[in-house]
């Protein structure tokens, strides 16, 4: 599986963005996909999770209520849109790919796009 995010910019605090990533292959619906930023000098960390359906969601206590993911299987797609932004929320973010259950460890992911920067200036 291949993945190819898109979708980060330069926001203000308190906007929004949406991200996507486009994956290669026939089996996406099989795969648990995953969104995790990092930012400089700091650890990978896990931001949301979808199943395969698309019927379970899983989130970040930072991220609750603000991010939401969402699959499309037919575009072979996963977004997360991210509203009210915080400085916080400055990072490279990247999407990943699992095939067992949504997980929040980087390690249980098979796959990983590039990372599309999300800069938000306070």
């Amino acid at each position: 599986v291949q993945l190819q995010a898109c979708g980060g910019g330069l926001v203000q605090a308190g906007g929004s963005l949406r991200l996507s990533c486009a994956a290669s292959g026939r089996t996406f619906r099989q795969y648990v996909m995953g969104w995790f930023r990092q930012a400089p000098g700091k650890e990978r960390e896990f931001v949301a999770g979808i199943s395969g359906s698309g019927a379970n969601t899983y989130y970040a206590d930072s991220v609750q209520g603000r991010f939401t993911i969402s699959r499309d299987n037919a575009k072979n797609t996963v977004y997360l849109q991210m509203n009210s932004l915080k400085f916080e929320d400055t990072a490279n973010y990247y999407c990943a790919a699992a095939t067992s259950y949504i997980s929040s460890w980087p390690r249980d992911y098979l796959y990983w796009g590039q990372g599309t920067q999300v800069t938000v200036s306070s």
